[in-house]
């Protein structure tokens, strides 16, 4: 009698994932609603609230959408998005619009996209792909390596005037997905030592462009008609940041200005909120503190929700992620779904350590929105399409019987992206 055939299980996407995600949405629309106070004019309060929750609705259906999307079509979305991107991080330079002191957007469709976030997700489906291809028996080929390196070169030399942490983070996706990939740590050495003197030469650049009697005497006509250098001012702006930053005096001693009223005002909003916190809706600071709603918004959590269950908890539950995509990676027999799904984890999780970093006073002042929390479109569409991409591989590259295996390995998956795990767990 015939053995009967094993029956491949019905795939699903990772339930604790989605559990991840559904948390998020919810301290999105609480927190943000509460924080909306400097958008409300003329007594409409749900209007602002309405359009992120449309924007989050529109998120869902994007992690839904990729969610559903066979790991291996990331391969050809990558090679598509590289050149894509660099183009829109050229055009923003050029021609995008200014906010907070940069350009940092540029309208499209209608669509105000900010290149930052749309880069970040590309350069971690870019290393997936470099990466599993260049897997050797024993680590990662020289190639593979230093095509990563060219591409954070490339990348934060087009953020630059943006500001340095979207290099930090740049940065540090890299190291860990290196890490990941397998490169050896010589190999890691030698590119902690590249990174150096690329920031050496960039720190060096900035002094020499800031001291110049031509740049500080040439002026630029932006397009309201105001008359100033954005490279100098972007310059200025740094140094006073990383002045104030390590300037020893107690921040409660210090005149609160335009230049530090982020920082006060987040620091009046965490002191207020104490161990307990006041409540949903109850922020006393969210009026008064600049982009309380976006790069802030850790502040006001803690305000309303106290330091254990808004400060604490959600620092768990991002950390969560990465602890979930662990296990997802754990059991992927190949290289390039393992990269994957740690890749988009590990950009997400670095992203809210930074923004936390920074509003608790651990990490000179930037520009980072929370994952998935802040309000804006192009962060939360990005941010929805690496969750989705964690999803496809949970369901697409997780085996747990040996007809799942084989089913696998007849997938379709191109032959260079068929190296085995790296990480040797699964």
């Amino acid at each position: 009698m015939m053995k009967e055939e094993a029956v491949e299980k019905p795939r699903r996407s990772d339930p604790y994932i989605w559990g991840i995600i559904i948390i998020l949405y919810i301290v999105s629309v609480v927190e943000v609603y509460s924080a909306i106070s400097r958008e409300i004019t003329g007594g409409d309060v749900y209007t602002p609230i309405i359009k992120h929750v449309l924007l989050l609705f529109s998120g869902f259906l994007i992690t839904y959408v990729t969610s559903r999307v066979h790991y291996k079509w990331f391969k050809v979305m990558a090679y598509l998005m590289i050149p894509a991107t660099i183009v829109l991080l050229v055009s923003i330079l050029l021609w995008g619009d200014t906010l907070n002191g940069a350009k940092r957007t540029i309208p499209v469709m209608g669509i105000s996209l900010q290149g930052s976030e749309v880069a970040k997700v590309t350069i971690v489906l870019a290393m997936a792909t470099v990466l599993a291809k260049s897997q050797i028996k024993r680590g990662v080929n020289t190639k593979g390596v230093v095509l990563v390196v060219v591409l954070v070169t490339i990348f934060s030399g087009l953020l630059f005037t943006q500001g340095l942490t979207n290099t930090l983070l740049f940065i540090g996706i890299s190291v860990c997905m290196m890490l990941i990939g397998g490169v050896e740590w010589y190999k890691l050495g030698i590119i902690f030592l590249v990174y150096l003197v690329l920031a050496l030469a960039v720190m060096q650049a900035k002094d020499i462009l800031t001291e110049s009697e031509l740049f500080n005497k040439q002026e630029q006509t932006v397009q309201d008609g105001e008359k100033k250098d954005v490279l100098i001012q972007r310059s200025s702006t740094w140094k006073s940041r990383l002045e104030d930053f390590f300037d020893s005096t107690p921040e409660y001693e210090k005149e609160t200005t335009d230049a530090n009223r982020q920082e006060h005002r987040a620091a009046m909003a965490m002191a207020h909120g104490g161990i307990t916190g006041v409540g949903p809706g109850n922020s006393r600071e969210a009026s008064r503190l600049p982009l309380a709603f976006s790069d802030y918004i850790y502040a006001i959590i803690i305000e309303d929700l106290g330091f254990v269950v808004g400060g604490v908890g959600l620092l768990l539950v991002y950390l969560m992620i990465l602890a979930r995509a662990g296990l997802i990676a754990r059991r992927c027999t190949k290289a390039f779904p393992a990269l994957l799904v740690m890749g988009m984890a590990v950009m997400i999780v670095l992203q809210a350590l930074f923004n936390m970093a920074i509003v608790v006073g651990v990490f000179p002042v930037s520009g980072q929105p929370l994952p998935l929390i802040s309000k804006g479109g192009t962060s939360i569409w990005m941010m929805s399409f690496a969750f989705g991409v964690m999803l496809s591989v949970s369901r697409y590259a997780v085996k747990d019987t040996g007809a799942n295996i084989k089913s696998e390995r007849e997938s379709g998956l191109p032959e260079d992206l068929q190296a085995a795990n790296p990480t040797n767990l699964a």
